[in-house]
């Protein structure tokens, strides 16, 4: 089977011959580490008549793109900025999505599900104080646990807005994790996903902010689960995880050097949050369940393939690697049209699309060949290829 795609260099197109094979996914299989896939939702292109601005989301789609993560064993990071927080899927979208998974969750046997709490239903410049924010994380905070559903306390835009300095963060997530409910994941997420989050912690300097992260963590050990850190960079992913206090989970929200991390250094490993597990669940659960066997080799051999296609997906600009993300659920015919909420499907250009479905194959990513010919052929041909 070949397809004729844009050069990837530019230029006129050539003919791609697929070699990859399906992966087939192990059922039922026991992760040897918690593994949470951050989940896109489904856009509903018949009901929008103003895309950039009034999501409306396909709520059945939706809610089977998480069954199918919920069979191959991961745990779901509900509302997270995969599913476009920040980016055209606002706070109101983002409680009736937590409502339904939470709801939705509790019809399947060892589902489990953490949701997005943030600040992002104040409107930019709103946020004048401290105050502020802290009334805009407890409120929802507040229904997520409402709902019965354990929180992700996501990094904040309007804090970073306010923030003078390391203890201003201290502040507020002292107040936030001091009257949380349950055990909170916290995220650290870089500036490369959102230039709005530039300095978060209080410094742009890494070793300062890791003390300061370090230090809230330290007080909390009773309501942390752990940490999810989205930086891009191993190192600094491994200084965070030496240091945290025992029983403190890490989470690797790396999407380039994920399988390393997971894997472990021999004394530690990184359990997983991330993005990524959504575009390549079938191996993830396949090279888990590797991994589970004590088989290092074919962990290896399965997650090698899955990071040129990562890497692409998340490349600059990485806020815009959800368009990646739901380009494969559309090949893979989890959802009938590519389209996304607020016609994020233009950032990205063919030439990128087109790589994506090169290192897809290449990664056994490909569930149905012929399916996902036919759709990449149909996009090819919108854009004049």
């Amino acid at each position: 089977m070949d397809i004729a795609l844009p050069g990837e260099s530019g230029g006129r197109s050539t003919r791609y011959a697929l070699v990859g094979q399906p992966v087939q996914p192990v059922m039922g299989a026991r992760f040897p580490r918690i593994a949470y896939a951050a989940a896109h939702v489904v856009a509903d292109p018949l009901g929008m008549s103003d895309p950039w601005s009034r999501p409306v989301v396909d709520w059945d789609r939706t809610m089977a793109f998480r069954h199918h993560l919920w069979r191959l064993g991961f745990r779901i990071a509900e509302a997270m900025d995969t599913s476009q927080r920040g980016m055209g899927f606002d706070w109101a979208s983002a409680r009736e999505l937590i409502r339904r998974s939470v709801a939705e969750a509790r019809t399947v046997a060892g589902a489990d599900l953490a949701s997005g709490a943030g600040t992002d239903h104040l409107a930019p410049g709103s946020a004048r104080t401290l105050d502020d924010v802290i009334g805009a994380y407890e409120e929802q905070f507040a229904f997520i646990e409402g709902q019965g559903g354990k929180a992700i306390m996501m990094a904040s835009r309007a804090l970073a807005a306010v923030a003078k300095g390391p203890d201003d963060y201290a502040a507020v997530y002292d107040r936030i994790l001091n009257q949380a409910s349950g055990k909170v994941i916290l995220h650290w997420l870089g500036d490369m996903f959102d230039p709005a989050l530039k300095g978060y912690w209080g410094s742009d300097d890494f070793e300062a902010a890791l003390d300061t992260v370090v230090a809230i963590i330290e007080r909390h050990t009773d309501k942390v689960e752990g940490i999810k850190i989205s930086l891009l960079d191993a190192g600094k992913e491994v200084a965070l995880r030496d240091r945290l206090p025992d029983g403190i989970v890490m989470f690797t929200g790396d999407d380039f050097n994920y399988p390393e991390l997971i894997a472990g250094d021999g004394k530690r490993h990184s359990h997983a949050l991330l993005g990524i597990f959504d575009a390549i669940a079938p191996v993830a659960n396949a090279a888990l369940a590797k991994l589970a066997d004590g088989d290092r080799a074919g962990y290896d051999a399965l997650m090698a393939p899955t990071v040129p296609l990562s890497r692409k997906i998340f490349e600059a600009p990485t806020e815009y690697y959800k368009a990646g993300i739901v380009f494969m659920a559309w090949l893979n015919g989890h959802q009938d049209h590519f389209t996304m909420v607020g016609g994020m499907q233009s950032a990205r250009g063919i030439r990128h699309y087109a790589d994506i479905f090169r290192l897809a194959d290449q990664a056994g990513l490909l569930a149905d060949p012929d399916l996902a010919i036919s759709r990449m052929k149909s996009l090819c041909a919108v854009a004049g290829v």
